[in-house]
């Protein structure tokens, strides 16, 4: 069977850091660098003709936000993966990059083995986030409840359940649609219910839940 190489776009502003994660991937069989970008604009302006499998983005660049950044790309196209790059080890920054569309989260001093187990993660669909950055999130969430059982997903149906699990994995509703067979419309009334079973009051506070909720159950080791 034929390899599938991925192609990965880079944006980083500091040279030696974007050389050095350029042979880093290159130098793996099954990863090819598509393009790189030092800023934000030139970010923009590359996504026009590249179509990469996965981005890895820092958070602090010289002419913008990389959680801005995040975010247009993963609106521009939501089947891109992407992985947040920072030299924080915050789970504020963690939170805000899952939300914006991030399905990882780097931070600089980690290892070069743990950006290519985190990559690899993330394009088999699931979340690369280290597990007390995740605790950290958890217990920050902002979904208060003495009743441990409230977000239990055995209160979901079935069709919700996969409605819920779609979210936390970064899949958008068009693309839930499609995948279901159903219509944007459908998937709408399913994440109403969803917010209605588990006293969730807006988009945010139910993307926070399913990430919660997939974080636990695809903890990274």
């Amino acid at each position: 069977m034929e390899l599938k190489v991925h192609n990965i776009f880079i944006v980083d502003d500091h040279e030696l850091i974007l050389q050095g994660l350029c042979q880093l991937v290159n130098g793996e069989i099954d990863m090819h660098i598509c393009g790189e970008a030092a800023n934000v604009h030139g970010a923009l302006k590359m996504r026009k003709t590249l179509t990469p499998d996965l981005a890895i983005v820092d958070l602090s660049l010289p002419d913008g936000s990389g959680l801005d950044l995040i975010k247009q790309l993963h609106n521009w196209d939501p089947g891109m993966h992407i992985i947040a790059l920072s030299m924080h080890d915050d789970e504020l920054y963690a939170e805000r990059a899952l939300n914006c569309g991030a399905r990882g989260y780097i931070n600089k001093q980690d290892s070069a083995q743990k950006l290519l187990v985190g990559i690899r993660q993330v394009m088999n669909n699931k979340i690369f986030v280290k597990p007390e950055i995740t605790e950290k999130i958890r217990k920050k969430s902002s979904i208060k409840t003495t009743n441990k059982n409230v977000l239990s997903t055995d209160i979901l149906t079935n069709r919700e359940l996969q409605v819920f699990e779609s979210i936390g994995q970064g899949i958008s509703t068009k693309k839930t649609a499609q995948l279901l067979n159903v219509s944007i419309k459908t998937i709408e009334s399913h994440r109403r219910h969803i917010k209605d079973k588990f006293n969730l009051y807006s988009g945010i506070e139910l993307t926070r839940s399913a990430i919660l909720s997939y974080l636990e159950k695809n903890q990274v080791k």
